[in-house]
């Protein structure tokens, strides 16, 4: 009897809920959400079979990606993120693409700039 009630205070449960667990939960229902608003879209789009055939296609996808990964961390292995293993193996490439990139959202700015900020419609 002693030693249950030595236990009995220790079960006690706090009714906390500290920020970490806030952003989870509302991390869990935007991811949660996502999924199936883009699961009735397809659906609707493409009908039960074509959206499991496209979700099929698209997880065998990043199957093989995730294999290349793999691969490019085993070959050379370094410290950092996956874009330094790109830099050593697709350097040209992957300068071309940033530099895309970038002249791309700096026009995509401009229009947001144009249209909300200045109120001028941008015309094609």
């Amino acid at each position: 009897m002693k030693l249950m009630a030595q236990h009995e205070g220790q079960n006690d449960l706090k009714r906390t809920m500290k920020s970490r667990h806030l952003f989870m939960v509302s991390l869990g229902g935007v991811i949660g959400t996502g999924l199936f608003l883009s699961s009735g879209y397809t659906i609707g789009q493409a009908g039960s079979g074509g959206a499991m055939l496209a979700y099929l296609v698209g997880g065998f996808i990043m199957y093989l990606v995730m294999l290349c990964l793999g691969e490019l961390s085993v070959a050379y292995a370094t410290c950092g993120f996956i874009s330094g293993l790109c830099d050593k193996v697709y350097w040209t490439w992957n300068r071309i693409c940033c530099r895309v990139v970038i002249l791309v959202n700096l026009g995509c700015y401009h229009c947001y700039v144009m249209q909300f900020i200045i109120g001028d419609d941008v015309k094609d």
